[in-house]
């Protein structure tokens, strides 16, 4: 990535930080949100707060996993998503 799109992604994210969080409680569609306990592109606690304002949601936290807790962790994440996406 070149600085100046890192530059660009830096300040785009900034301005949706600052914005009023949306409401995902009209979301109904089940949502799995998977992360990692130690991720520093969507700090934790971000989709933690998504899984609390989802009505259907499952939250799954990877432990001494960043952002890519999902392939650190693929042995446990593989049938968590197809147990998740199996269901009626």
């Amino acid at each position: 990535m070149s600085l100046v799109s890192y530059l660009s992604q830096l300040k785009a994210i900034h301005r949706w930080g600052l914005a009023r969080p949306q409401d995902l409680s009209v979301i109904q569609q089940p949502v799995l949100v998977a992360n990692g306990d130690d991720d520093r592109m969507v700090p934790t606690q971000n989709s933690v707060d998504m899984a609390r304002r989802l009505p259907n949601a499952e939250l799954v936290i990877y432990p001494d996993a960043g952002h890519g807790g999902i392939f650190q962790f693929h042995e446990q994440f593989v049938p968590t998503a197809l147990e998740f996406l199996d269901r009626p």
